[in-house]
């Protein structure tokens, strides 16, 4: 992961430094250096919005609004003769925009959507309303903000511009590729999935809308150095509402998106004024694109990125073989119980789900969970992952009660989950999902899990591997963080007769060499046969057997709940 995120902001770093000297040697007419400068400006703003858009997922339509607040705070701080200078200011004016984004991050906690984009969309018009009143620091006495002396040209104001856009460019980058941008991926694809990782949503979202007003903020301090004097049409709700429909169309979560869309936004302005067309076009055209993204589900950014990955040479590296010692090491967990159920109930209105159900997972075992379908299985996970609002009955963990945790404070204390269906963000890589499941995990312990698990390399997308082995993805995060129990919900499926035998030997494996409990749900019969030395039987939300599965499974009230006939009838 830090090597990828050493060579992207390599890349960054030699493309910044030919733009600097470009611009700075002269090469570039006075006033395209000075259109350019307004690009990398804007592809600052878009790359705070790419944040909490791109990447967590959720619309923000007040950008501006917090480039205004860093605008009007170098403003001010020019005019108290504030020590430090511009590029002091810029980093004042972007922590002045924090609290503003922390604030409009609370309505997304349990907002989402339209209603997010409406509370968004409101903040802006209030902030409207409130430039139109006051006079930005500086503006009735034309007191103009300073540019640093070493920079004080268009040019050298170029480069003070594109040593900032690298600097956020570069730590967006190492951000990403840690377990907060592997969170805010997660969030955005599936916020169960998340919580389920230990990851707490409410510290994802607000994390992002904070670093993004941040960043906007910053955004906003370089360009009152930039024009001198601002007034509040530089940034009105029309600004935030194109901003938003550009970084959705280019991709402003990656550096190179941002680059793109801030030729766009200052570009194409420029463009109709020389053609005398309306300007009302561009927005019109960015809302067109925006549309053509979300459809297609892919940016230009991303297509341009596919479109390259098509014309390098197929790199596909293997991971070394494991061997025991290079996998991560087992934990030791308290003995007695991994888990303990008692009296376990869950009503949906008059529906009961789940009735009086009793389990135990003995630490260091394997025990399964099966059932007909609609027996109550999924329900009984949801319940001990912490996913269900109310149950009655009693759940503890390695002797713990797990009554009032919510599901992320349930995997912090060791109970993960896997699900049925696939939830795992194709944004990620392999290795970076690895990072989100699991502190700690080196490189070769990373790999080395992989590898047991017949996964791909941490560098593969996730986007580019099958439904089978990201099953068995989901699988190796769980097993990564080593908690006290795994509760696999049909890990099997989609999976060959030859991949679950092998996935059968690995999951008993799981106790002795992570030191984990393991709860399997599962239909194939040969599976919970091979790795279980308990099994409990669920039909209609009741435990109708349990004990050794050879004992088990010859239960005539077993065999009933899956033919759906009686024992006499079937040997007839």
């Amino acid at each position: 992961m830090k090597r990828a995120s050493i060579r992207a902001s390599l890349l960054i770093i030699v493309v910044a430094l030919v733009a600097g000297v470009v611009a700075y040697a002269g090469l570039l007419p006075s006033y395209w250096v000075f259109l350019a400068t307004s690009v990398l400006i804007t592809g600052v703003a878009l790359q705070s919005l790419g944040l909490v858009a791109g990447r967590t997922g959720m619309i923000a339509l007040c950008q501006m609004s917090f480039a205004g607040v860093g605008a009007w705070t170098v403003g001010y701080l020019n005019i108290a003769e504030a020590p430090g200078g511009l590029a002091a200011w810029v980093l004042a004016g972007g922590l002045a925009a924090v609290p503003f984004g922390v604030a409009i991050g609370l309505p997304a906690l349990r907002l989402r959507g339209i209603n997010l984009a409406i509370v968004t969309l409101s903040f802006a018009t209030a902030f409207d309303t409130i430039l139109a009143t006051i006079t930005y620091p500086g503006q009735t006495d034309f007191l103009q903000v300073p540019r640093p002396e070493l920079f004080d040209t268009d040019e050298g104001y170029f480069v003070f511009v594109l040593l900032f856009y690298a600097g956020i460019a570069i730590a967006l980058e190492f951000l990403s590729r840690s377990r907060l941008g592997a969170a805010w991926l997660a969030v955005r694809h599936s916020e169960r999935a998340a919580a389920a990782h230990g990851v707490r949503i409410a510290t994802a979202k607000l994390s992002a809308f904070a670093i993004s007003a941040f960043v906007a903020g910053i955004s906003g301090g370089l360009l009152a150095g930039y024009l001198g004097t601002l007034v509040s049409d530089n940034f009105g709700m029309m600004q935030s509402l194109s901003l938003y429909a550009v970084a959705v169309m280019t991709g402003a979560h990656f550096a190179e998106g941002a680059i793109i869309g801030g030729l766009l936004v200052v570009m194409f302005p420029e463009i109709l004024r020389r053609l005398d067309w309306p300007q009302d076009i561009g927005n019109v055209l960015f809302a067109v694109g925006a549309t053509q993204a979300l459809s297609t589900g892919e940016t230009m950014s991303e297509t341009f990125r596919r479109q390259l990955r098509k014309l390098l040479p197929a790199h596909a590296p293997k991971a070394a073989k494991a061997v025991a010692r290079e996998l991560p090491p087992a934990v030791r967990h308290a003995a007695g119980p991994a888990l303990a159920i008692e009296g376990l109930t869950v009503r949906y209105g008059s529906v009961v789900a789940l009735n009086d159900v009793s389990l135990t997972v003995a630490a260091g075992t394997v025990a399964g969970l099966i059932g007909p379908n609609g027996a109550g299985k999924s329900t009984f996970i949801d319940a001990v992952a912490g996913f269900l609002p109310a149950y009655e009955g009693r759940i503890r963990l390695a002797g713990k009660a797990l009554e009032g945790m919510a599901a992320h404070r349930r995997a912090r204390e060791g109970a993960r989950r896997t699900w049925q269906t696939n939830r795992i963000a194709p944004e990620l890589t392999v290795g970076g999902y690895l990072v989100l499941a699991a502190k700690g995990l080196s490189a070769s312990e990373t790999r080395a899990l992989l590898d047991w698990l017949d996964c791909p390399h941490p560098d593969t997308p996730v986007v580019s591997v099958d439904a089978g082995t990201r099953r068995l993805l989901d699988v190796a995060g769980v097993v990564a963080a080593r908690p006290a129990v795994v509760l696999l919900d049909e890990p099997a499926a989609g999976q060959s007769h030859e991949e679950t035998l092998r996935l059968g030997q690995r999951i008993a494996e799981i106790p002795k060499l992570f030191g984990s409990a393991v709860l399997l749900v599962e239909h194939d019969m040969d599976l919970v046969r091979a790795v279980c030395s308990e099994v409990t039987v669920l039909d209609f939300g009741q435990v109708i057997a349990s004990g050794p599965p050879a004992r088990v499974l010859e239960q005539g009230a077993v065999k009933k709940a899956y033919l759906g006939i009686e024992e006499e009838s079937a040997a007839a």
